[in-house]
C-alpha cells in the first residue's frame, strides 16, 4: 500500500475543503460580517433552499445540477481514503482489487440498516428537539438571524427535490467533516481530543452566516457526532440523523410554514 507523506496528505486537505466546506466557511464568516454592519443581527434572515429561476424547469435543471456537484467533494473523499496498491511488477493483480474499500472503511454502506437506522432516528431526536430551544433563544437575544429553510416556489418536484437536497447536506457533512477530516487529522499525530475540536468548529463555521445561535448549536452536534462516530467508526447513522433533521425543517416549512405564521 502506498503512504502518502504528511505534506502531502495536508495538501490534500485543503484541497478537498477549499472546494466544500471550507470554501463555505470562508463564505459564512464574509456572510455574517456583511450583515452585522447591516443591521442587528435579528434582523437579518438566512435563506436555505432558494429559487433561481422564474421559470419551472429551468429551476429544477439548477437544483439538481447543485446537488449533484455538491456531491462531487465526497467522491474525491472517498477516492482519496481508498487503499491503492502499487502494480504488480509481474504483470499480475493484486487479490482485493485496488485496495480497501473507503465506504467499508467510514462505514459508509447498507451493512446494517436496521440498526443503523434506529441510531439515526435517535440521534435525529436527541439533536433536533433541543435546537429548536436554541433556536428560541438565539432570536431572544438577538444573536441568530430569522432562518428560511426554503423559499422554493410550489412545484410538483419542489418536496422531492428539498429531500434529496437535505440528503446531500447529511452525506457531504457527515463524509468530510467526520469521516474524512478525523482520519487525516489523526494521520498528522494530532490526538482525538484536537481532532474533534477542529472538526466541530468547521462544522459551526460554514452556519456562522446564520448568527452565532446556529454556530454554537452546530459545534455542539458537531462534538456528539464525533464521539459517536469514534466509537461506532460508522458515518451512516450521522447521514441519517442528518439527512432527517434537515427533511424535517425543509419539507415541514415548505408544506406549513405559511399555515403556521412562517414565511
Amino acid at each position: 500500500m502506498l503512504v502518502p507523506s504528511r505534506r502531502r496528505l495536508r495538501l490534500e486537505v485543503w484541497i478537498v475543503l477549499g472546494l466544500s466546506l471550507g470554501q463555505s466557511a470562508v463564505y459564512s464568516v464574509v456572510q455574517l460580517l456583511d450583515k452585522m454592519t447591516r443591521a442587528p443581527l435579528a434582523q437579518g434572515t438566512s435563506t436555505l433552499n432558494r429559487s433561481q429561476s422564474s421559470r419551472e424547469y429551468f429551476d429544477l435543471t439548477y437544483q439538481l445540477l447543485d446537488i449533484l456537484f455538491a456531491l462531487v467533494p465526497v467522491v474525491l473523499v472517498i477516492y482519496f481514503l481508498t487503499e491503492h496498491r502499487p502494480a504488480d511488477p509481474a504483470g499480475g493483480t493484486f487479490r482485493g482489487g485496488t485496495g480497501a474499500s473507503a465506504f467499508r472503511k467510514l462505514g459508509f454502506n447498507f451493512a446494517r440498516p436496521g440498526k443503523d437506522l434506529l441510531q439515526g432516528l435517535g440521534l435525529a431526536a436527541l439533536i433536533g428537539i433541543p435546537s429548536l430551544g436554541l433556536y428560541a433563544a438565539g432570536r431572544a437575544l438577538g444573536i441568530t438571524t430569522a432562518i428560511i429553510p426554503s423559499a422554493l416556489d410550489s412545484y410538483w418536484w419542489t418536496v422531492p427535490v428539498l429531500i434529496l437536497s437535505a440528503i446531500r447536506h447529511g452525506i457531504v457533512e457527515e463524509v468530510i467533516v467526520v469521516g474524512y477530516l478525523l482520519d487525516r487529522l489523526g494521520k498528522f499525530g494530532w490526538g482525538m481530543p484536537l481532532a474533534i475540536f477542529a472538526s466541530s468548529m468547521l462544522r459551526g463555521s460554514y452556519h456562522l452566516y446564520q448568527g452565532f445561535g446556529p454556530f454554537i448549536g452546530n459545534a455542539v452536534m458537531g462534538v456528539i457526532f464525533a464521539l459517536i462516530y469514534t466509537k461506532t467508526r460508522r458515518v451512516m447513522p450521522l447521514v441519517i440523523a442528518h439527512a432527517l433533521l434537515d427533511i424535517v425543517a425543509f419539507v415541514g416549512f415548505s408544506l406549513f410554514g405559511e399555515a403556521i405564521g412562517l414565511g
